[in-house]
């Protein structure tokens, strides 16, 4: 309940590690740009959101001891990036998404369902998820303004995160979810994004 409190309200969270934007110069951004950087800001910062809550329901369920640390050390390792993205958003005049209570909620629902199912699931949707996640951190890089140095510092930290995630999780035992499963879920990770960016 504390987790959820606290990834859910600004300016909350303890960060261990200082935001990779410190390194990177502050730029000038033109309004559009400052309104797109803002909004693909704003859904990897949902997408953080939706990590935490993910993992903390897997954790609750998990069957195993070990499985169960495993979930608890990657939603630790979630906060900086949650924090960065925060920061971020905030330093380009915006808003954080007015849905994350809800994407937390299904998140959080979704974790604890796969932990029920068996940790080789729980595992194997944590891969699948930070698959998914690398790749809409990579479009992002792609459509972020170049001039905008801060947040491409923060999404190519994330997506390398991301990416040991994902790794992690195959090597801990997850299973291999079927196609038609990772399809549903980029559907479902599209209503996300595109609400996200914009509310």
């Amino acid at each position: 309940f504390d987790r959820a409190l606290r990834s859910l309200s600004p300016n909350t969270q303890e960060t261990i590690l200082a935001s990779p934007a410190e390194q990177q110069p502050e730029t000038t951004l033109s309004d559009e740009e400052i309104q797109h950087a803002a909004g693909l800001m704003r859904v990897n910062h949902a997408g953080e959101v939706c990590a935490q809550a993910l993992y903390q329901g897997q954790a609750l369920t998990a069957k195993l001891s070990e499985v169960r640390s495993e979930m608890e050390r990657a939603a630790d390792e979630e906060i900086d990036p949650l924090a960065w993205c925060e920061q971020r958003i905030h330093e380009l005049g915006s808003h954080t998404s007015a849905f994350n209570p809800l994407w937390y909620g299904l998140s959080f629902s979704i974790g604890a369902t796969a932990g029920l199912i068996g940790d080789k699931v729980s595992l194997g949707f944590v891969a699948a998820t930070e698959d998914q996640v690398s790749e809409h951190l990579t479009e992002h890089l792609a459509r972020l303004p170049d001039e905008d140095l801060k947040s491409r510092a923060i999404v190519a930290q994330i997506l390398e995160d991301e990416r040991g995630h994902a790794q992690t999780a195959r090597d801990a035992g997850g299973i291999e979810f079927p196609k038609v499963v990772k399809r549903a879920m980029t559907v479902t990770s599209k209503v996300m994004t595109s609400l996200s960016y914009r509310i």
